[in-house]
């Protein structure tokens, strides 16, 4: 607490005065009329210091300016009597604290108001509290004393809890200036990052204008050559059929110079079949030569065969020479059957083909592998004669009818 002035005439009369409780009946106590040792803890808890400087310069403008001990020394020792300065702090006090104040009038007893002061202390509420109790007119002098012990304890736990405060304060302090010097390097980074992704940014949208200009560019350029190639071909009636016509043309003539080229193949086949079967004939019907056995080996290896009335089964071989095996088979007086060897023929039609069949004609050249074996394990469970030719022609078919028939004499 403050020191008092004691010096003060008004404040040593009032102090001097010890009027009973009987005085005061039901009205509440004013500021002059409580005792001085209450005065300083209700100027400096009740009232804030700039509410405080407030009053004063409007009682007194040169002290409007003083320290803040001043001003407090000053409205301690204004409060002794009545004047302008305490009836402000009255005035100001009673509308400050006046629901606190129409808490406390409920009290009726000495009792019910220590009992609300001691329900604001533990509620840590004590400002209005303080003022309302002090100055009610239940309101002993052993009560005073004793809110006023009180708030001498809560002022110096006021003050350590400042002090700890203070602490925690300064080391706050310190907190929030580190914090602040790492915000603001992430703002450098937020800002330097920001200004890339902008150039980035820019960049990218000066590329997309650049591209949609070419593409616009690019389809100005395709409506202009439609609109050209409409009009070419406006101007030049049945265009389009001429384009299919020349197709058309440049497909048919690939095909028949490709059927001229098979065709003369064919006719080189044909020419060479009959030059062999010519020759065979006539070695067959000129005149022998020689006895014994070399004679006879001679007339079977040249001579063609006679199959009478055989049937023969030709597996594989060209397309294009079939007509000239059926000639040949058939001039010696045999029956011509032919598989291609599963080539567009149903293989399976081969087992029928090969039961039907008195000699079996395998042109191994143009055959596939499944076929191949098919004959060959058919011909080897029957017994049936199979001969195999590795040069599918005219020729080689011949020479092995030859040997199919020397093989049988």
């Amino acid at each position: 607490m403050c020191m008092e002035d004691t010096k003060s005439p008004s404040l040593v009369n009032f102090i001097e005065k010890n009027l009973p409780l009987s005085k005061w009946g039901s009205r509440r106590k004013r500021i002059w009329d409580l005792n001085g040792h209450t005065h300083c803890p209700i100027i400096g808890v009740c009232l804030p210091l700039a509410a405080l400087r407030k009053l004063i310069g409007k009682v007194y403008l040169s002290a409007a300016y003083a320290p803040d001990y001043e001003l407090h020394i000053l409205s301690v020792n204004e409060c002794a009597t009545r004047n302008r300065l305490s009836e402000s702090l009255q005035h100001e006090l009673d509308r400050r604290y006046a629901q606190v104040i129409a808490r406390f009038k409920t009290a009726k007893t000495t009792a019910d108001v220590r009992k609300l002061w001691q329900v604001a202390v533990s509620d840590g509420d004590v400002a209005g509290a303080l003022w309302a109790g002090l100055a009610h007119p239940r309101c002993t002098p052993e009560l005073e004393e004793e809110i006023c012990r009180d708030m001498h304890m809560l002022q110096h736990q006021a003050g350590a809890s400042a002090r700890v405060d203070l602490r925690k304060f300064q080391e706050l302090q310190k907190e929030k200036n580190a914090l602040a010097q790492e915000l603001e390097s992430v703002r450098q980074r937020s800002a330097r990052a920001l200004s890339e992704k902008s150039a980035e940014q820019e960049n990218l949208h000066a590329m997309l204008m650049r591209a949609r200009a070419e593409c616009i560019g690019k389809d100005t350029l395709i409506a202009s050559l439609q609109s050209e190639l409409s009009e070419l071909a406006a101007a030049v009636p049945g265009l389009e059929s001429r384009h299919r016509l020349t197709r058309r043309i440049a497909e048919m003539t690939g095909r028949q110079q490709a059927l001229e080229r098979q065709s003369a193949l064919l006719r080189q086949q044909l020419e060479q079949a009959m030059q062999l079967a010519q020759s065979a004939l006539a070695q067959a019907s000129g005149t022998k030569s020689g006895t014994g056995t070399e004679s006879e080996m001679s007339v079977a290896t040249t001579s063609p065969p006679v199959l009478e009335e055989k049937t023969v089964l030709c597996v594989g071989g060209r397309s294009g020479s079939i007509a000239i095996y059926r000639k040949l088979i058939e001039r010696t007086g045999g029956h011509f059957s032919h598989h291609d060897g599963g080539l567009e023929d149903n293989v399976n039609q081969l087992d029928a083909n090969l039961a039907a069949a008195d000699l079996v004609i395998c042109q191994t050249g143009c055959i596939s592998h499944h076929a191949y074996w098919r004959v060959k394990d058919f011909c080897k469970r029957t017994g049936k004669r199979c001969v195999f030719v590795e040069n599918p022609s005219a020729s080689g078919l011949a020479r092995s009818l030859a040997e199919a028939a020397a093989s049988n004499h």
